[in-house]
């Protein structure tokens, strides 16, 4: 019996959230096609009808990714004082919390090296994803100048993505919460 067009769409939205949280948890080429798909409920074989290759799943996942980091993060500068929204962001970002759950957190920190060297269209995505990101910071910074406050978003940015992956790589646990608690603090005196 075939599916209907939205049992369809349900379906492939199905595995780019299962494939959004695992390639943010576990890496791009860690996961294997048949263990997404299983997690998704899902057989192996019924991959290739939703998406023509695994790139094209990893661009379609990391667009997921980063557009619920902007949501979550904008939801939170939004709920914050506009004097406070910009440190709130980077206490969001930068925190044990978002350090331990990798599979709800930033794409750009949890698969940053493998976008590197994604195929031409993912790195387009991540670039978007990117820019919307540092777009969320800017407009909570207190900079006059919208030049001024992109640029300090994107220092931002870069700091968090670097302390959140640095974090995540270091195995002893203080070390680990002294390198988020040293960026916060350098950021949130910007």
């Amino acid at each position: 019996m075939r599916k209907s067009k939205a049992e369809t769409a349900d379906t492939r939205r199905k595995i780019v959230e299962v494939a959004a949280r695992r390639f943010r948890a576990d890496g791009i080429q860690a996961t294997g096609l048949a263990d997404l798909m299983a997690d998704a409920g899902l057989s192996h074989g019924g991959f290739y009808r939703h998406f023509e290759s695994k790139d094209q799943l990893v661009s379609e996942a990391c667009e997921a990714g980063l557009n619920a980091i902007i949501h979550k993060l904008d939801t939170i500068a939004e709920a914050s004082a506009a004097d406070d929204a910009f440190k709130a962001i980077i206490d969001a970002y930068v925190s044990s919390a978002h350090r331990d759950q990798r599979a709800e957190g930033c794409p750009l920190a949890g698969m940053g090296s493998e976008l590197a060297r994604a195929d031409e269209q993912t790195r387009a995505v991540a670039a978007r994803g990117f820019d919307g990101l540092v777009d969320v910071l800017a407009k909570r910074s207190k900079r006059r100048h919208r030049s001024a406050a992109k640029s300090e978003a994107v220092v931002a940015l870069s700091a968090m993505i670097g302390a959140l992956t640095m974090a995540r790589v270091i195995e002893d646990p203080e070390a680990s919460a002294a390198i988020l608690q040293t960026v916060r603090e350098h950021l949130t005196a910007m």
